[in-house]
């Protein structure tokens, strides 16, 4: 006769006496108030803000412009630093974070490839002095009067060719520094 191998599972009964519970945060808290500001007159508000603030910006854009260039210069200098990098793609991030805020989408554009750039070279392929040249190139160019309110779509042939490049960039093996 055989054992009967039949096993009888169990089920125990697990009780939780854990709480969930929504922390609202000071910001919620504050929105969910009452009173206010009407949403058409805060917006309004905040456009009066920014048009004050932009003959400020073109002198921070100018600043900001200046510490990349030096960053990049740094980093085609002979003593190299590695810490040219930080310092290029902190510049480049701020400047693509303000520009389409103050109305400089152009700037925003190029400096996100720039950002992508300064990524991908992080990640190990080489520093590529004419590609990183282009960008500041094209950095200079949308400060500038003629392009400083156009927005990427109204340059393809600029943007798209900014475009291409960052994406060969990720398609690349590994490059000796030029």
């Amino acid at each position: 006769m055989a054992k009967s191998t039949k096993r009888t599972a169990r089920t125990k009964s697990v009780r939780h006496d854990a709480r969930i519970f929504a922390v609202g945060t000071r910001f919620q808290k504050m929105a969910r108030r009452p009173g206010g500001v009407p949403r058409d007159q805060a917006i309004e508000r905040a456009q009066n803000f920014i048009d004050e603030l932009k003959p400020e910006f073109v002198n921070w854009l100018d600043r900001k412009l200046q510490e990349l260039g030096t960053a990049i210069q740094q980093a085609e200098g002979s003593s190299f630093d590695v810490s040219w990098h930080e310092r290029a793609y902190r510049s480049s991030c701020q400047l693509q974070d303000v520009g389409a805020t103050m109305g400089f989408e152009l700037i925003t554009f190029v400096a996100n490839n720039l950002c992508k750039i300064l990524e991908v070279i992080k990640m190990g392929i080489a520093y590529d002095r004419e590609i990183i040249k282009c960008h500041l190139d094209a950095l200079l160019l949308a400060k500038s009067e003629p392009y400083r309110n156009l927005c990427p779509e109204q340059l393809p042939e600029m943007t798209g060719g900014l475009q291409r490049v960052v994406e060969l960039l990720g398609k690349l093996p590994d490059r000796e520094v030029k």
